[in-house]
């Protein structure tokens, strides 16, 4: 069954956008940015919503005044994110750190949270309100690397929005700023992880050699199925869903995480939703690992509060036709395959395949990326007014990469605990997306369960 949020408008007014500066002076210096955080392909902003309902035992305070109070005195310790980035020569990017502030965003808007509905999806409405593009502010250059707007709702409560240079950090990094904003709003002096730059450890060897196979950067033409005027809804996947997934693998890949087995039916259900001519073409997933868990984990690790880019994406490789045409398990295997190639040696192999190319961008043609954010733990930030209704990504895609999708973890209004999984197809794919979904979990559950929740644009 689909749920569909109900069509909503409303007005936002806006203050003047601002820009913070770090609360005490802060060094001015230039710090190099690695050769993962300035690959051509994280050139792009990350928009981020948290949602926050009224909190009595907050009464009085305003939340706008508290976060930017708490936004300069972050800053201090964080006080990168108040610079501004450069190119140096051969396009090496480097952050001059100089305190000429993060924007800020003051507003109001005329509407209540429970005016969104019962479960909070991205796409969100009037999301262009919430997070607004200031003019000139949205360039990679001499521009502000983090811009935050907080918008009052009738209600009491209010929507916190952020957009982060990519450049500077990846889901993790964004995560440990929020918590020290967070921490700094109730009250702490200082955040409990402090940062750490050393964007040097992931520089290139002397002299760099690339030791793996990287399929993830080949270099293709673009394509009409991978540039597209993007459709977005997002989908739930909770117990049910994964359970009946692993009904229908073998014994021995049933045991197979979560993850891989909700990205093996995405990959080959969003595949089949496009409608390759060709049986023959080649189509990737482009599985996210980052290098401070598990088996692609540094040794020694990278420092606590390291929050630059630290993952690689390497891809699983199918052509249309066998990853549309076998079960379930073929995809599945392609995707366990790929996602254990992620060691510390192939983050090194990357960093320096990034020194030896020229940071080449990961490839698009046929490309479907995937990447988990539940480590990020980003529902979890609390200003004061207790935990976010929902915080996440507020959409699909990168920039305008339109094929990337993030595992949000989200409660929905039945109180089951899954994920939230924002897709972006074109209108007519991604009909034949959701009925190819509807089929899969059919075989085995039953039509009235609940199978997708659905947001529309």
């Amino acid at each position: 069954m689909v749920l569909q949020t109900l069509p909503l408008t409303f007005t936002v007014r806006r203050h003047p956008p601002e820009l913070v500066a770090p609360a005490k002076p802060t060094p001015h210096e230039l710090k190099l940015l690695s050769n993962i955080d300035d690959q051509i392909g994280l050139r792009y902003h990350i928009p981020i919503v948290q949602f926050y309902r009224y909190e009595a035992s907050m009464a009085g305070k305003d939340p706008v005044q508290v976060i930017r109070q708490a936004l300069a005195k972050t800053l201090v310790f964080y006080y990168p994110l108040a610079g501004r980035l450069r190119e140096g020569p051969n396009g090496k990017l480097m952050v001059d750190c100089n305190e000429e502030g993060v924007m800020f965003i003051e507003a109001d808007a005329d509407v209540t949270l429970d005016q969104f509905g019962n479960d909070f999806l991205p796409p969100f409405p009037c999301f262009d309100e919430l997070l607004y593009n200031v003019p000139g502010s949205d360039g990679m250059i001499n521009c502000p690397l983090l811009l935050v707007q907080v918008t009052r709702l009738q209600c009491g409560g209010f929507i916190f929005a952020l957009r982060m240079n990519h450049t500077i950090s990846d889901g993790s990094g964004i995560s440990q700023f929020l918590r020290a904003l967070a921490e700094t709003a109730c009250g702490a002096p200082n955040p409990s992880i402090l940062p750490v730059w050393h964007r040097e450890l992931l520089s290139p060897r002397d002299p760099p050699r690339i030791t793996c196979t990287h399929s993830e950067y080949q270099q293709l033409p673009p394509d009409t199925k991978s540039i597209f005027k993007p459709h977005h809804r997002s989908f739930f996947f909770g117990p049910k869903h994964i359970s009946t997934l692993r009904s229908l693998l073998p014994h021995h890949l049933a045991k197979s995480t979560s993850f891989e087995i909700l990205t093996a039916c995405l990959w080959r259900s969003r595949t089949k939703a496009l409608q390759w001519q060709n049986p023959n073409q080649e189509v990737r997933l482009l599985c996210i690992v980052n290098a401070r868990y598990g088996r692609c984990s540094f040794n020694p690790p990278l420092p606590q509060g390291f929050y630059g880019n630290a993952f690689v994406f390497p891809a699983a490789v199918s052509n249309v036709g066998k990853l549309c045409g076998r079960p379930l398990e073929y995809a599945l295997e392609l995707v366990k395959k790929a996602k254990n190639e992620a060691t510390e040696e192939y983050v090194h192999s990357v960093v320096d395949l990034m020194e030896i190319k020229g940071r080449p961008c990961f490839t698009r043609l046929g490309s479907f990326m995937v990447s988990d954010l539940s480590k990020a733990a980003l529902r979890d930030v609390d200003f004061g007014w207790g935990k976010a209704v929902y915080g996440g990504l507020a959409k699909g895609g990168l920039g305008d990469i339109p094929g990337v999708s993030f595992y949000v973890p989200f409660r929905n209004s039945k109180g089951e605990q899954g994920r939230v999984v924002p897709i972006c197809l074109p209108v007519d794919a991604m009909e034949r997306f959701e009925k190819e979904l509807d089929e899969t979990f059919k075989m085995k559950m039953k039509i009235s369960d609940n199978i997708i929740l659905m947001s529309h644009l």
